[in-house]
């Protein structure tokens, strides 16, 4: 099968298009034939080895001293059961499935190997397999914090990034818990915030959001650019400032893949998706997302041989 290898850490060009072993289901493992996954900032960070000071001997005992000791990245995917393994009760073969794989990564690859008890769920039948994989990376991030900072219905939640892939689904999911949402991006991505539902959006080229008045229940820093010194000035008293830059890795629970897969069938949230990519263009997709500018995904479609 075709995949996508990291041979080594530094710019995009490590990534290498090979020939690799098609794996075989061991007992109680599926295999998915992907149609789609997605290069979030995780990826890129792992790919370049992108670590604060602090972590890097850390990080390189547990990603892989030279190079990732899982070579094929991606941690996100959509697809359909190919084959099953011996007393396997949860799929069947032509399911379609969802699955996400966080730090075991593997995506990146025409078909992979799961546990049937592993994080795979049921693709709603009407859902695309992009909109699919463009799914759990953000909406499991955003459910970590959310649950961290404990959101309630009518709390007031900032979300600095409001247009990037956790940002996006954070706004609608802070929605949907009946939050009050102001959403902070760049001018270009306003009345994309605005349509995800934002009761509010400050464009941080235009305004400066630490002088506005404003107190907040919530402040989700979305990208990791948000400085704490500022959050003083933005929050209510007992508030809760979280951000995705240096407050850990977000928990993800198979509860959490069931809601937002249960959302997402019913039109409640839909991933916004900025670009998209063949397998073969991984390379140019890496390059894009280490720009900083993708709004929502950078999805990945996976050719398969007919």
């Amino acid at each position: 099968m075709k995949a996508m290898v990291c041979t080594a850490y530094g710019p995009p060009e490590v990534l290498q298009l090979q020939e690799v072993a098609k794996p075989i289901p061991k007992d109680h493992e599926v295999r998915i034939k992907i149609h789609a996954t997605t290069v979030n900032s995780g990826d890129c960070r792992v790919r370049g080895f992108r670590s604060p000071l602090l972590y890097k001997i850390p990080m390189r005992l547990v990603l892989g001293l030279r190079k990732p000791r899982q070579p094929i990245l991606g941690v996100e995917l959509a697809g359909e059961v190919e084959a099953v393994g011996q007393d396997v009760t949860r799929f069947k073969i032509g399911d379609q499935v969802l699955a996400f794989r966080g730090m075991r990564f593997g995506t990146y690859a025409q078909y992979i190997c799961m546990h049937e008890d592993g994080m795979i769920v049921m693709k709603p039948e009407h859902v695309t397999y992009d909109d699919a994989a463009a799914l759990f990376f953000g909406g499991t991030t955003a459910l970590h914090f959310f649950r961290k900072a404990n959101i309630r219905q009518g709390h007031k939640v900032l979300i600095y990034g409001a247009s990037g892939a956790v940002g996006n689904l954070g706004v609608q999911l802070a929605k949907h818990a009946g939050a009050v949402v102001t959403g902070v991006c760049s001018t270009v991505n306003v009345e994309l915030v605005k349509s995800l539902g934002a009761d509010q959006v400050v464009d941080y080229t235009q305004e400066d959001i630490s002088k506005s008045g404003e107190r907040y229940d919530i402040i989700l820093d979305a990208v990791g650019k948000l400085p704490k010194s500022l959050c003083k000035h933005l929050l209510a008293a007992g508030g809760s400032y979280v951000t995705v830059e240096g407050q850990g890795v977000a928990k993800v629970l198979m509860e959490d893949l069931r809601r937002l897969t249960d959302l997402l069938g019913k039109g409640k949230i839909k991933p916004v998706i900025d670009r998209r990519y063949a397998l073969e263009q991984m390379a140019e997709a890496h390059r894009y997302v280490d720009t900083g500018r993708k709004r929502g995904s950078v999805v990945i479609t996976v050719g398969h041989d007919r």
